[in-house]
Formats: structure tokens, C-alpha cells, sequence
């Protein structure tokens, strides 16, 4: 038996000390499970695994005002506004520790080496950000908060909000979706500057702020809502399940009780299953099951032959 039996060993294959550790380890009657080669491992940290900060206490919006991103964000005059935990937490984080993740595996699948990905937040959001570096580089752009076309400078990519206090969006960025716009609002061309005359869009936007005052949020989805006016209505977390755009595709699914979005993205044939509500931890001699979810019963048997994982006695 040994004075390590019942121990259960986790193994990460390597050379020189590792290996003999753990074959110390299994003669004294510990079980060892030993990953192979092949293993990619994620690492999500917000400034990464090297620099000045590597080691330093930070958060979400810590990451992204170091990459550049906060600054871009607020009306003209006013200061910069935290996104939520969107740009770093789950965009710069989640995503791409995901996306390297799936990449790490089909590259170990053609070369047999794992790697390790580092997905830092700071890296993350700095990516997210490439298209406004660009703008700027290409003089597109201005960095004073509120004067450009998608950071709420323009009036045509602006929310508004209604006569009953609730708002609306439009982003009819195109000269065709501009046009339309106009159309839907009865509004003249000819009685508005040039859509891209930067220096007459505070004007137009109190023109279409003084119109959008006059009815209510429903009333303008009943203007605009499914034209070519690029249109929304700005939904609570509340409202946007009971949406009948949302209903339709399942957007939104209740587990539990708890209304949530749906796992996206979709895929036409390998559909997921809706999450499951946390489970109980599973027990030690659950191991042969556990197993199964992660090794064919062909591999089973043969670690279990070999005195590595199996039932716990």
C-alpha cells in the first residue's frame, strides 16, 4: 500500500527532476495521472506574464486605460466613462483566452506540443483597440472625446432619448441607411448641413434630439423599427429578453428560473447543450466516470493497468 496510498498525483509531463518525482511519488503507493506532450495551457492575467506591472494588483479598468481604450470612451467635455468590465474582463480576457485556447489545440494537434497562451487583458483590449489606432495614424480621427463619427460626435450615430424618458438608437452611418433615416423622419436633406460636415453635427443633433422628444420609445419603433435606418431601441437587461427579435432566435433562455443569454456563438450542426446549474463536486472513486468524459474506455483500462487513476480503494 504505501504511506502515500490513496494520494492522487497529477503529473505534467517533462524532463529531468519532474518525471522521477513522480515515479517516487508512485512507488511510496500514490496513483499518478500523467498528462502527455500535448497539453495547452491558458494563463489570463491583466498585464501578462512579464513587464514592469506583471506583478503588480490591477482590475478591469485599470488594464484598458493603460491600453488606450478608456480614454476613447465619454461625451465631448466630459471625462472619460468605464465601458463596464466589457473591454478587458470579458473582451480583452475572456475572448481571446478562449480564441488562443482553440488555437493552442489545433496547433498541437498538427505538431504534437503543447504551449502555453498567455492571454493578458492589457494585450486583449490594446488588439480590440487596432482599428482606432488605425484612424488615428491615417489622421481619420480626433482624440478630444465626443467628435467623432462612432464615439457619439455624430448625429446620425447617437442615442435619444423620447418623451416618455426612455431611449432610442441610430447609427445610419452609410449615405443609403442616412437617406433613409431622413425619409422615415420626414426630414428634408436640403435642411440639413452635409451628413460628414463635422462642424455643423452639434446643430443637427439638436434637431434630431428636439424631433425624437416628441414621441415615445414605442412610438419610434413603430417609425423605424425593421427599415434600413439602422434603428433600436435601448433595452434593459429587463426588457431584452421579452424583445420579439430576441424571443424568436432564443437569445435569452431560463435555467433555473434565472433568465440569461444563450451560449453563442451558433453552429448548424454541432449544436451545444444549454448550461447546467453547478453540480455537486464529485468524489473521489466517481474517477472512472470522470474519466470518461476526458479518455476512451480503451485508455482507461490501460492507465488502470498501470496503477495510475482508477477507483479510489
Amino acid at each position: 500500500m504505501g504511506p502515500l496510498a490513496g494520494i492522487k498525483i497529477v503529473e505534467l509531463t517533462g524532463i529531468g527532476p519532474g518525471p522521477i518525482c513522480a515515479m517516487l511519488l508512485a512507488d511510496l503507493g500514490a496513483t499518478v495521472l500523467r498528462i502527455d506532450p500535448r497539453l495547452v495551457y491558458g494563463r489570463v492575467t491583466g498585464w501578462g506574464q512579464e513587464g514592469p506591472l506583471a506583478q503588480a494588483a490591477g482590475h478591469d479598468l485599470n488594464y484598458i486605460a493603460l491600453a488606450g481604450a478608456v480614454h476613447a470612451f465619454g461625451r465631448h467635455g466630459q471625462p472619460p466613462t468605464p465601458p463596464l468590465n466589457l473591454i478587458g474582463d470579458f473582451g480583452g480576457g475572456a475572448l481571446y483566452l478562449a480564441f488562443g485556447v482553440v488555437c493552442g489545440i489545433l496547433e498541437a494537434q498538427r505538431s504534437g506540443r503543447g504551449q502555453v497562451v498567455d492571454a493578458a487583458m492589457v494585450d486583449g483590449a490594446a488588439s480590440l483597440m487596432t482599428a482606432f489606432f488605425g484612424m488615428m495614424a491615417a489622421g481619420l480621427g480626433s482624440h478630444e472625446r465626443g467628435t467623432n463619427i462612432l464615439d457619439t460626435g455624430a448625429h446620425f450615430y447617437e442615442v435619444y432619448e423620447c418623451a416618455d424618458g426612455r431611449w432610442i438608437s441610430v447609427a445610419a452611418i452609410e449615405g443609403k441607411f442616412y437617406a433613409e433615416l431622413l425619409r422615415c423622419l420626414d426630414i428634408d436633406p436640403a435642411t440639413l448641413p452635409p451628413q460628414m460636415d463635422c462642424e455643423h453635427w452639434p446643430e443637427a443633433k439638436s434637431r434630431l434630439a428636439a424631433l425624437f422628444k416628441t414621441r415615445t420609445r414605442d412610438e419610434w419603433c413603430g417609425v423605424l423599427e425593421g427599415t434600413d435606418a439602422c434603428f433600436a431601441p435601448v433595452l434593459t437587461t429587463d426588457e431584452a429578453p421579452h424583445h420579439p427579435h430576441n424571443a424568436m432566435r432564443r437569445t435569452y433562455v431560463e435555467i433555473d428560473g434565472i433568465v440569461q443569454p444563450a451560449p453563442a456563438p451558433r453552429f448548424s450542426r454541432t449544436v451545444p447543450d444549454l448550461p447546467i446549474p453547478p453540480q455537486p463536486p464529485a468524489r473521489l472513486e466517481d474517477s472512472d466516470a470522470i474519466l470518461a468524459d476526458w479518455l476512451e474506455s480503451s485508455e482507461i483500462a490501460e492507465l488502470c493497468k498501470r496503477g495510475t487513476p482508477g477507483p479510489a480503494s
